[in-house]
């Protein structure tokens, strides 16, 4: 259902015209109390119950507010005009606020439950429980997202789905899951993307799969970002050392690099300024003594040599 424009009367005039009207039946009651006339006095109570239902006409909308219109269980259209208005006084009014709002997924809120004297039986609460889900591996992962979103269409939101508010949390938690088991937790450099390794194209993905699901409602997606992400808790250790063992391994590989440059340049400098001549042999040696230093996880311990090369 598309949304109509639909315009009130300006709700100053019609006041000013109730405040006269009111003046004119108070006098009308005297007069028909002072004058004994029945017919008059019908007349004036069937006009007072007129001006009394027509005092429900009065609306006041506010700014970024939108008020759904039906008569009779017929759609009429959307209010979109900032300030008081006058209309049927049997149009039937559903506020919908076209504000900016935010949501994070796995996150439940409590009200505060007083009693009848005031008192707090159950304070406000504030849960955090992100969405347990395997990934395209079949690897447990904890996910949770923020999503920003607004109303662009109220007529929509009102008759196409029963809550729509309610309809944004449960879609966008559908989307989550369902695109958190289409990628890997974490990927190799250069491979395709991870949850971890290409946050942007994610949450461009994400944004576009929760839209898919929100255009029928008429609610806009503005953002959709990945608030948390972590290996779920049975898991979390044994992942924990495989990245681990990962980085050590990328460091050892970097260093084993940087020794055998550093190795081969001393070797190509002693040559080229004949500062000693090496057979393969002791060539070797110092090839194995450089390394061992370069490598070692410790300092080594310097050996002086006293006596010949070859001893």
């Amino acid at each position: 259902m598309q949304d109509r424009a639909l315009k009130l009367t300006a709700g100053g005039p019609v006041l000013a015209g109730a405040a006269m009207a009111f003046v004119g039946l108070v006098a009308g009651f005297v007069y028909a109390m002072d004058r004994h006339h029945g017919a008059l006095f019908a007349a004036v109570a069937v006009a007072a119950v007129g001006w009394f239902v027509s005092l429900f006409g009065f609306v006041i909308n506010s700014p970024n507010n939108a008020r759904v219109v039906q008569l009779f269980g017929t759609y009429v259209g959307t209010l979109t005009d900032v300030g008081f208005f006058w209309g049927n006084p049997f149009y039937s009014l559903t506020t919908v606020t076209l504000r900016v709002r935010t949501f994070e997924t796995g996150v439940t809120q409590t009200e505060e439950v007083k009693d009848a004297a005031g008192h707090v039986v159950s304070p406000a609460s504030h849960s955090r429980r992100p969405s347990k889900v395997n990934d395209r591996d079949g690897t447990p992962i904890e996910i949770a997202a923020v999503i920003v979103w607004k109303v662009v269409s109220p007529a929509e939101a009102v008759f196409r789905v029963e809550k729509y508010e309610d309809f944004v949390h449960v879609q966008s938690e559908a989307a989550l899951r369902n695109l958190a088991s289409r990628y890997r937790y974490d990927g190799a450099e250069g491979d395709e993307y991870s949850l971890r390794g290409h946050i942007d194209e994610v949450a461009g993905q994400l944004k576009r799969e929760v839209q898919d699901r929100m255009h029928a409602a008429g609610i806009e997606v503005v953002e959709a970002r990945i608030s948390h992400l972590a290996y779920a808790p049975e898991i979390a250790a044994a992942m924990l050392q495989r990245q681990q063992a990962g980085a050590m391994i990328a460091a050892r590989r970097l260093i084993v690099d940087g020794a055998v440059g550093m190795v081969e340049h001393a070797i190509e400098l002693l040559g080229t300024k004949g500062l000693v001549d090496l057979d393969p042999e002791r060539k070797a040696a110092m090839v194995s003594n450089l390394m061992v230093v370069l490598c070692g996880h410790s300092t080594p311990q310097p050996v002086l040599n006293t006596g010949t090369l070859y001893q």
